[in-house]
């Protein structure tokens, strides 16, 4: 395997700066769901503030989201709504849509954070393993999606950016559930934009390798981890506000011909 490179304050690439705003969502409403905590929903709540946007986000992890809120809050210096949402059950799905159509009128942004991760052999893995997997990482993508399109469609404008990962297109060991799903979110990316696509509303997806955060840290083992990392062509996991940005784009202006596609986010080597 090729050597692994260390990071050095000389190789921007090996120790990057979080980029500072640009107002590329000034005067956007932005929706995000699972954004509490500390990974990719947290981080793309905060660079939409930072791009100027009016954020609402949802969570099913009460506690966890009011003080993500309250973070945002102070950064956007202006109340952020917070709303509970489990997207395994539609009823959550709706009131957490009508809440921000409640608070702000419109819904210029949709980003689908949602998903469910784990490991199981295919040989050992129970209908349940599968099932609760597929239920929040695909199923709850299509509940999401479909709302959202229904508001954007009615006012004639929006932006959906779904959540997916390279497992949809590569192989891991004891992810076929989550693989399926992923690949499933892609599927559903490129079909939901061709239905969309004459009401003005563009979907596209973002496909992270390996993105370093609390959560992850948790229930990945560390030889796992390690042996990840080692596939990455800067010898690192990404942060989580590096996908944020890639999810900022897609949302922007900057992106207006985009739509159903599945952007890959990874320095992984062939």
């Amino acid at each position: 395997m090729p050597d692994v490179p260390t990071p050095s304050p000389t190789n921007p690439l090996l120790s990057p700066t979080m980029p500072q705003g640009r107002n590329l969502l000034s005067g956007k409403v932005v929706a995000i769901s699972a954004a509490a905590g500390s990974g990719i929903g947290f981080a793309t709540a905060q660079r939409c503030v930072a791009e100027g946007a009016t954020v609402v986000v949802s969570d099913r992890h009460e506690r966890r989201l009011a003080e993500s809120a309250d973070q945002l809050s102070e950064q956007a210096g202006a109340p952020v709504l917070g709303v509970p949402c489990d997207v395994t059950e539609q009823v959550s799905v709706d009131a957490f849509f009508d809440a921000v159509l409640s608070e702000h009128g419109v819904l210029d942004v949709f980003v689908n954070n949602a998903g469910l991760g784990g490991t199981a052999n295919l040989v050992d893995m129970t209908d349940e393993q599968w099932q609760v997997v597929l239920d929040v990482t695909l199923n709850g993508t299509f509940r999401t999606n479909r709302r959202a399109l229904q508001v954007m469609q009615g006012q004639g404008h929006g932006v959906i950016v779904n959540n997916a990962s390279v497992l949809g297109w590569r192989a891991q060991q004891g992810q076929a559930h989550y693989a399926a799903a992923k690949a499933g979110v892609m599927a559903l990316t490129r079909c939901a934009a061709v239905e969309a696509a004459e009401f003005g509303v563009r979907v596209n997806a973002v496909a992270p390798s390996l993105a370093m955060h609390a959560n992850l840290a948790k229930v990945t083992s560390d030889d796992l981890l390690d042996q990840l990392t080692s596939r990455e062509a800067y010898g690192r996991a990404a942060e989580p506000w590096e996908i944020a940005t890639v999810i900022a784009m897609l949302a922007s202006d900057y992106t207006t011909y985009l739509t159903g596609e599945v952007i890959s986010v990874s320095s992984q080597r062939a």
